[in-house]
């Protein structure tokens, strides 16, 4: 058997009725509040809004932390490059400085040797009796190479042998104490001394071996160097 529906609007109102899709408000808010009234669920409610405001606090702070953490970063870099060429200057003032002192050093060791041998040939010559000759006078010791670590105050190492001969012993004798009572000698020592022959003639020829001696700054005259400038 067939059926026909000859009103299909009536089927159409009868399926979409107000009261089936009208949203009870009342309902769901009564439902909401009785869940409210959980303590479990208030208890994660606040947790959740105590981590989420946590954790947004400790993003706050690490951001400002960072951003000083970069700006003394910035700071200390640009003190390090300014301190870096300061260092740099002062390691070069010191290298030029320690040089011009080594050459400085030289210097006064070359100086202080440099009116040695004027002065022992002045105090030998002074020292030489009558009736004695000398046939060399030279420096037994190797000489001292000026080293950085001279000072003027260092007394260069010379000693001093000479050779000579006299007709008389006791010249020789006059001459050792003569030389002794320099300033500018000591520890004068008779090596040898012989007789020989010169042109027919028998003398005595004698070595001596002295040391120049440093004198005290009472023996020593000086005079102003002055240079006439035109």
């Amino acid at each position: 058997m067939i059926e026909i529906n000859l009103l299909p609007s009536a089927r159409k109102k009868s399926r979409s009725s107000p009261s089936a899709s009208k949203f009870d408000m009342g309902a769901f808010t009564g439902n909401l509040t009785s869940r409210m009234k959980d303590p479990w669920l208030l208890v994660a409610i606040a947790g959740v809004v105590i981590g989420v405001a946590g954790v947004g606090a400790q993003w706050f702070f690490q951001g400002r932390a960072e951003t000083a953490l970069l700006e003394r970063e910035r700071v200390a870099v640009q003190d390090s490059a300014r301190y870096a060429a300061v260092v740099a200057q002062r390691e070069a003032a010191e290298a030029q400085r320690d040089s011009i002192s080594r050459q400085i050093a030289v210097i006064t060791a070359l100086d202080s040797e440099r009116f040695i041998w004027p002065h022992v040939l002045d105090e030998i010559s002074r020292a030489l009796p009558t009736y004695t000759w000398l046939s060399s006078v030279r420096q037994s010791n190797p000489a001292a190479a000026a080293s950085p670590e001279a000072t003027v105050e260092s007394t260069p190492t010379v000693a001093i042998r000479v050779i000579g001969l006299t007709v008389n012993v006791q010249a020789l004798t006059v001459f050792m104490r003569q030389l002794e009572a320099s300033p500018f000698l000591q520890n004068v020592t008779l090596v040898v001394s012989e007789l020989t022959v010169v042109d027919e003639k028998e003398v005595t020829e004698f070595t001596l071996d002295i040391n120049y001696a440093k004198p005290d700054a009472s023996m020593i005259r000086t005079v102003p160097l002055s240079v006439a400038v035109r």
